[in-house]
């Protein structure tokens, strides 16, 4: 009887030191920031979208997971000011482009994460746009309380083939490029 009461001890102290090793780190979404561009034949645009939540799980110092949810509504240009800014961003919200009507969140969602060097990492996710999910791979670097990275998007696997010149023939210098970029640094 001894001999289970100690196991038991034991046991209970190896699950409590598993417990308290996993932290999860809630994103500061007002200090963070996601910045996109996109390349178009004649020239490109900028902007930016606002995360609505996210964490980042770590054992000890090591990454070990991650989740986000974007506020698609919030998408913007930078780019641009008055009428143009407002006619680019509609469309970018349009069903040609993001549909955020419909799909007013994105979720990326941290599948397998790897070790590269210090504070380096590999990530592959799943990115969920536009009710499509489909996996993304980057490299994080992360350092005290932040976590950056960026990377490209297939926007044609997400049903956004408007303008694609892959897609479509005969564009001509309105042809949009497939792939946009997001550059992205996490406060936590």
């Amino acid at each position: 009887m001894k001999n289970l009461k100690a196991i038991a001890l034991a046991l209970v102290v190896v699950l409590s030191t598993a417990t308290v090793s996993a932290q999860t780190k809630k994103v500061d979404v007002k200090a963070s920031a996601v910045n996109w561009n996109a390349k178009k034949v004649t020239g490109e645009h900028s902007g930016t979208v606002n995360l609505k939540d996210g964490t980042l799980l770590f054992k000890g110092t090591k990454l070990v997971g991650g989740t986000f949810t974007v506020d698609m509504t919030s998408l913007t240009a930078t780019d641009l000011t008055g009428e143009y800014l407002g006619k680019l961003n509609g469309h970018l919200k349009s069903e040609d482009f993001f549909g955020t009507e419909k799909f007013p969140t994105a979720i990326l969602v941290f599948k397998k994460i790897g070790m590269t060097s210090k504070d380096m990492y590999a990530v592959t996710a799943d990115l969920t746009i536009k009710g499509i999910t489909k996996p993304v791979s980057f490299n994080m670097a992360v350092k005290g309380n932040t976590a950056s990275t960026k990377f490209m998007v297939e926007r044609t696997q997400y049903d956004i083939k408007y303008g694609s010149g892959s897609i479509f023939d005969n564009l001509g210098d309105k042809a949009i490029a497939d792939e946009f970029e997001l550059t992205v640094v996490l406060k936590f």
